[in-house]
């Protein structure tokens, strides 16, 4: 027995060593992961904060917040959903809105090219401001010399179920009070500049 105990104990060694090499692995796995679920968790907070700077306070506290493909970054118990600039706008600037109800209808009907009638009032902020769009075409991408673009900077947006009731508003962006944008289609609102607005452009 005496010449065993050497053996045995080599065994029981190389057994506890094998037992470190398999869980060094599992160890290096698990930090890995913690390491990018806390960089995701950062992320989500980032898109968070980001998403909620274009309501007010009141707004913010209590508004869902969804990233742009649908997935629920922050439950909420308000009226309001609001969304961070989608990634392709990020180089641009900033683009975050948050909408009611009858503006999230909105937001479907154009995304997806669709008839829209809005049954009821709708307000929607866009208070970091926005990257800019066309005054006069729903799906322009960049300006031209006469789809007007216009930057608002920080604006609410309100629409209103008889797209008649606007009649007689300016579609003038340069104006310098509200203005209808995309008068004639599905999508006709009011903008509403409640800050400062970046240099003007014709």
């Amino acid at each position: 027995m005496e010449r065993m105990l050497p053996i045995s104990r080599r065994v029981h060694s190389g057994l506890s060593v094998l037992a470190r090499v398999v869980r060094l692995p599992i160890v290096l796995v698990s930090l890995l992961l913690v390491t990018v679920f806390q960089a995701g968790s950062q992320d989500n907070q980032a898109l968070i904060q980001e998403a909620l700077s274009a309501a007010p306070p009141e707004v913010a506290k209590t508004a869902t917040v969804k990233n742009r493909d649908g997935t629920v970054l922050r439950p909420g118990a308000g009226a309001y959903t609001c969304y961070p600039t989608p990634d392709s706008m990020k180089k641009r600037g900033k683009m975050s809105m948050c909408l009611d109800e009858t503006w999230q209808a909105w937001r479907e009907a154009w995304l997806n090219r669709k008839p829209f009638k809005a049954n009821e009032v709708g307000i929607a902020y866009m208070l970091a401001g926005d990257v800019g769009s066309s005054n006069t075409d729903p799906y322009a991408n960049a300006p031209t010399s006469n789809n007007q673009w216009v930057e608002p900077g920080p604006h609410m947006m309100v629409i209103v179920p008889n797209p008649a009731e606007l009649e007689g508003l300016s579609t003038d962006p340069y104006s310098g009070g509200p203005f209808v944008m995309w008068k004639g289609t599905p999508y006709v609102h009011i903008m509403v500049p409640v800050g400062k607005r970046p240099e003007t452009k014709r």
